[in-house]
């Protein structure tokens, strides 16, 4: 565990985001760390792909779009 230094602004938006998602402030900068990390190492992926893989990683199932607005 280490810390990480960022600008007032960007911390701001994480406060407000996270009240918003229900989650801790570190918990929804860990999230956007690693979404971003993801979306750098896939180019060609949506945000929605990136979302369905990881889910598919974890639990062993895919998940379509037309499966989630069923």
């Amino acid at each position: 565990m280490g810390i990480v230094k960022i600008s007032d602004e960007l911390h701001e938006e994480l406060r407000a985001t996270c009240q918003v998602m229900s989650r801790s402030i570190n918990s929804q900068a860990e999230f956007w760390i690693k979404m971003g990390r993801l979306a750098e190492l896939n180019p060609d992926k949506t945000f929605t792909q990136l979302i369905q893989a990881e889910l598919a990683q974890h639990t062993g199932q895919t998940f379509t779009t037309s499966e989630k607005n069923e």
